[in-house]
């Protein structure tokens, strides 16, 4: 890494931490709030605002410029809030911030076999792992390395205690010991909305989308459950978690059954979407 590199990395590093700790001194829902409204003032006047509405119209072609525009407004405020809510995770899930809904159905999983789950990035996803922290499960989680290596370490610090059963970088070699842990009884969670290039094409809201399969091949290969996951923002910084289960077909063509669960996987994610468009992260690059 070159010093020009390392230099704008340090200066990253700075002006993040800066930001995580104001963040932070600030009361949760103070927090949220502010935070929600800056981002809701200076998003919509970047570069990322055109691609959010351009999914946006390409997903719901049947929403007008003006919806578009106020769903873009909500999501750039969500997401707002989420990264500060991430400096005070740990008070959100001591105060039972986030309802399990229905409660019958998280115990009932719980009570069973082992599973796979998968989540989006709507609501507020890094709460995902609540519901097995909740219930004493060892969540397992991978996450997509950042560019900058001082504010990835920064984070993945303060992420590991949510999941218990380890926090993984995304990689091959990931998919190869998630599968190894899943079939020694471990939880592996994913998030699996993202453009995935090294994926499967499947369906998504009617058009082909590069998406992740590996929860499905791992689901598939250890031969335990999957679920997919969403949590959803009710008011401020209060949320309800949703799940539901994913068909995993397990005939004679493992590529073909990994195929077919990736879609499902990915029509449940859409139904999500569709329920709480304003929450989902409409800015990334979804489709070619």
């Amino acid at each position: 890494m070159g010093r020009l590199a390392q230099l704008r990395h340090r200066v990253e590093y700075v002006a993040f931490t800066a930001l995580a700790t104001v963040a932070a001194a600030l009361p949760l829902d103070w927090a949220s709030a502010v935070s929600g409204f800056l981002w809701r003032l200076i998003a919509p006047r970047l570069g990322r605002q055109k691609r959010a509405l351009d999914n946006l119209a390409l997903a719901l072609p049947q929403t007008t410029e003006a919806e578009r525009r106020r769903i873009a407004l909500a999501m750039w405020d969500n997401l707002g809030r989420t990264f500060a809510e991430f400096f005070h995770v740990q008070q959100i899930l001591a105060e039972q911030r986030v309802a399990l809904e229905p409660l019958e159905k998280f115990e009932a999983i719980v009570a069973g076999e082992q599973f796979v789950v998968c989540t989006l990035h709507l609501g507020n996803w890094e709460l995902a792992s609540q519901a097995g922290l909740r219930f004493g499960l060892p969540i397992a989680g991978v996450y997509q390395k950042l560019t900058n290596p001082l504010v990835d370490r920064w984070l993945c610090e303060r992420r590991r205690p949510l999941y218990p059963g380890g926090l993984f970088d995304k990689s091959p070699a990931t998919s190869r010991a998630l599968i190894k842990l899943a079939r020694a009884g471990g939880y592996p969670a994913f998030v699996a909305d993202l453009r995935e290039g090294r994926g499967v094409e499947v369906p998504f809201f009617g058009r082909p989308a590069w998406s992740n399969p590996f929860p499905a091949l791992i689901a598939r290969v250890a031969g335990i459950p999957l679920y997919a996951a969403a949590v959803v923002r009710t008011k401020g910084a209060h949320f309800v978690m949703r799940i539901e289960a994913v068909e995993v077909p397990r005939g004679g063509d493992r590529d073909a059954d990994v195929l077919a669960t990736t879609a499902a996987v990915q029509t449940r994610f859409e139904q999500f979407i569709r329920d709480n468009p304003e929450q989902w992260m409409w800015a990334h690059r979804r489709w070619d």
